[in-house]
């Protein structure tokens, strides 16, 4: 299975120890030689787990429509849209709303981070989600109070 991630999903799963969830979930994850540099860019959370042997760097060929996406989403959104569609990738990951719903669109299968945590919960990967949601807030995710409790009542982690 191909999977593409942006930036945020892998900073976020990093800030709680969890990066290997991805592994275990696809085998192998490929990032934009962009998304690479923004995690690369300042050493935090990702930043040494990003060396993983099953994260695979590309660049990206079609940069003619980098500038059509540049009008909307960071460059990093940007690639990894552009990445997923080049090389056909089965999933793609995107946190941010924009860069979701474009990426959609574009006939890409989207995913978000919490979905990542739900599938690993329900592969008996991890056992809950709200303590690991609430560490990476700790860590300096922001999710809505709207979104945070939705989520959680869902999943049956929150009456």
């Amino acid at each position: 299975m191909k999977v593409v991630s942006n930036t945020t999903p892998i900073i976020s799963l990093a800030s709680i120890g969890k990066l290997d969830i991805l592994r275990e979930l696809f085998d192998e994850i490929i990032i934009a030689e962009t998304v690479y540099n923004e995690i690369k860019a300042k050493k935090s959370y990702g930043y040494e787990e990003v060396e993983s042997e099953y994260i695979t760097i590309k660049v990206i060929q079609g940069k003619i429509y980098q500038e059509l996406l540049l009008n909307q989403l960071d460059l990093g959104e940007a690639e990894t849209i552009l990445l997923a569609k080049e090389i056909e990738v089965d999933i793609v990951i995107i946190d941010e709303n924009l860069g979701y719903k474009i990426a959609k669109n574009v006939g890409l299968n989207v995913t978000r981070t919490l979905s990542i945590l739900l599938k690993a919960k329900q592969k008996g990967i991890i056992k809950e989600i709200k303590p690991l949601l609430d560490e990476m807030i700790l860590k300096g995710r922001w999710y809505s109070k709207t979104v945070y409790q939705t989520f959680l009542k869902r999943v049956g982690e929150l009456e």
